[in-house]
Formats: C-alpha cells, sequence, structure tokens
C-alpha cells in the first residue's frame, strides 16, 4: 500500500487519481441522498445532527475543562485533600504574587488606554488627507507580525550593551540615548519600568487594530451632523470632543474591551522578552510557570480561574453596550 502514499509510476497516479475521483463522487452521492433523506426527519432530529457535535466539544472541550480546573483549585497539587481557598489567599499575600496581580493591572489599564488613544488621534489626523491609505498601513502593518516576533524586534531595540570604550550599540533605543549624550539603561531590567516597555509592545500592535475599527466609525458619521456643527461655529478640538466622539462611543468600548481581553491573556511578549523575570511577570505566564515549570497544578487553576473571573466583567460590560446600541438603532 505504499504506492498510495507515494505513487512513483504513471501507471500509480493515473490510478491513484482515478480513486480520489471515485471516492469524490461517492462522498457527493451520500451528501445529496442525505439531504433528500433530512427532509423527512423530525426537526429534533436534524437539529440535534447539526448541534449535537457542536455541543459535544464545547462539553468535553471547555465546560469540562473549566469545571475541572474551578475543582482542583480548591486541592493540593496531588487532588486528595481539600484546602479551601487556601491556593487564592496565597495568590492574594504573598510579595511574589503581588507583583504579579499589579503587572496585571498595569495592563489592563494601560494598554487599551493608550492604544485606543493614539489609535483614535491617529484616525482623526490621517482621515481624508491625501496620504490616508499610505498612512493607515504603516501603523496597522503590527497587526501582521506574531506577537512573538514583536518581542523579538523590541527584545533588539531594548539591546543594551555596557558603556565602555568604544562598544556600540545595537539597541535602537540605547542608541538614541547616546546620541543625545546619555548613559545607556537595562531598559528590561530595571523595576517597575521594565514592565513599561514591555507594555509599549503590546500598544504598538494593538494600535493598529483600534485605529481600524475607530477610523470606520468615524467615516460612518453622517454628513449632515458634521455640517450643522460647522455651522454652528464648531471646529478643531470642540469638533472632536462634542461630536466625533459621542458618534463612535459604541466603537470606543467594543475597541476598549476587546484590547482589555486580549492583554488579560498576555504571555507571548513576557515569555519572549524577559521570560518572567525581573518583576515581569502577568497572570497569565504565573500560571503557566506554576501549572508546567513548578510543579504546582493547584495554584496553577487557581490563577487560571482568577483570570477567568476577571474577564467575566468585561465581557458583561460589551454584550450589555452592544444590546443598547442596537436598541437605539
Amino acid at each position: 500500500m505504499d504506492w498510495l502514499i507515494r505513487p512513483d509510476t504513471t501507471g500509480e497516479k493515473l490510478t491513484l487519481m482515478v480513486l480520489a475521483i471515485l471516492l469524490f463522487v461517492v462522498v457527493m452521492g451520500l451528501i445529496l441522498f442525505g439531504v433528500d433523506r433530512i427532509k423527512r426527519l423530525p426537526v429534533w432530529v436534524v437539529a440535534l445532527g447539526f448541534l449535537g457535535p457542536t455541543l459535544l466539544f464545547l462539553t468535553f472541550g471547555l465546560l469540562y475543562p473549566g469545571l475541572r480546573t474551578i475543582r482542583d483549585s480548591f486541592y493540593t497539587n496531588s487532588g486528595d485533600a481539600f484546602v479551601g481557598f487556601d491556593n487564592y489567599v496565597k495568590a492574594f499575600t504573598e510579595d511574589q504574587f503581588q507583583i504579579v496581580l499589579r503587572n496585571t493591572l498595569l495592563w489592563v489599564v494601560l494598554v487599551p488606554l493608550a492604544a485606543t488613544f493614539i489609535g483614535l488621534v491617529y484616525a482623526v489626523m490621517v482621515d481624508r488627507t491625501r496620504f490616508e491609505s499610505f498612512a493607515k498601513t504603516l501603523i496597522f502593518l503590527p497587526m501582521a507580525i506574531s506577537l512573538v516576533g514583536a518581542s523579538i524586534i523590541w527584545k533588539f531595540v531594548y539591546e543594551y550593551r555596557p558603556d565602555q570604550g568604544n562598544i556600540q550599540q545595537i539597541g535602537l533605543a540605547n542608541q538614541v540615548l547616546v546620541w543625545l549624550g546619555l548613559p545607556p539603561q537595562q531598559f528590561l531590567l530595571n523595576q517597575p519600568w521594565n514592565t513599561l516597555f514591555l507594555i509599549a509592545v503590546m500598544v504598538w500592535i494593538q494600535a493598529g487594530f483600534a485605529m481600524t475599527v475607530l477610523s470606520a466609525a468615524i467615516k460612518a458619521i453622517p454628513d449632515d451632523i458634521v455640517e450643522a456643527a460647522r455651522l454652528d461655529g464648531l471646529g478643531g478640538a470642540k469638533m472632536f470632543r462634542f461630536i466625533t466622539v459621542p458618534s463612535i462611543r459604541p466603537a470606543l468600548v467594543v475597541v476598549l474591551t476587546t484590547i482589555a481581553m486580549a492583554t488579560l491573556k498576555v504571555f507571548d511578549i513576557v515569555r519572549t522578552m524577559t521570560g518572567g523575570n525581573f518583576g515581569t511577570s502577568v497572570v497569565a505566564y504565573e500560571y503557566y510557570t506554576q501549572s508546567f515549570r513548578a510543579q504546582n497544578p493547584a495554584f496553577g487553576a487557581a490563577l487560571a480561574v482568577l483570570l477567568f473571573v476577571l474577564v467575566i466583567p468585561i465581557v458583561v460590560y460589551n454584550v450589555r453596550q452592544l444590546r443598547l446600541s442596537e436598541e437605539i438603532r
């Protein structure tokens, strides 16, 4: 049967082609036969046939693992002794994990606000200019890069070499400091500023997403509203404050909440640039560390549940705002 995997001769290739055609015909015949039979089946059988596999995958791929993780967070690593909320108390009381929670809070607050602000200002500035498409392409390009790839790029940007003799800095950030007459810095080692430099990478990536969505929302503002505001004497900052921002509020909410949820799950940037060292770890990365490297799955489960709890309010708020915007329409 090796010829089915690696056909060598012309005859074997023709035979394989014929078999493929016959298989295609048989499969299509079965599909058409099934469609004809479906019309005669009860509605609940058809619904079960379509929804059954999906519900099965959701149950065993999402619901069961989630419930199992919640259960494990209340037990020891071996799973044979109930410890209550001890794992959660550990997460909130020990200094090491308080730094993790502090970093996570900084990420969730700063990344959505900074990325959305930059994206919004950029979208307003380039709206209806001659170079609009080119300008938008430039800021959107980081979205095409994986988080790992972006982290490697920025790790080179922050690269540090001791300021000794004629050693040249290969990191852009430190070379700029040298040009300004300032000593080079170890951007990824000094706490707590290193966390802010990691946050800058995520902002660089997500600003393109914010710009794209908000730019589309700005273009959807009716021209008669803009013209009426100009006739009333609004322009510049007042136009932005009283017309643009209120008109695109639903899009702002979507962008902020979407970026916040993506930020809560940030793992790649921390893993690639610092490995969670030097006080830069976040909840998502600490979950991985405790579960798979420190062999502490119970505490890792508690961190996973904590991350899930943090996501819930953002999702609920997002859904609520979407329903309100639909009612307004």
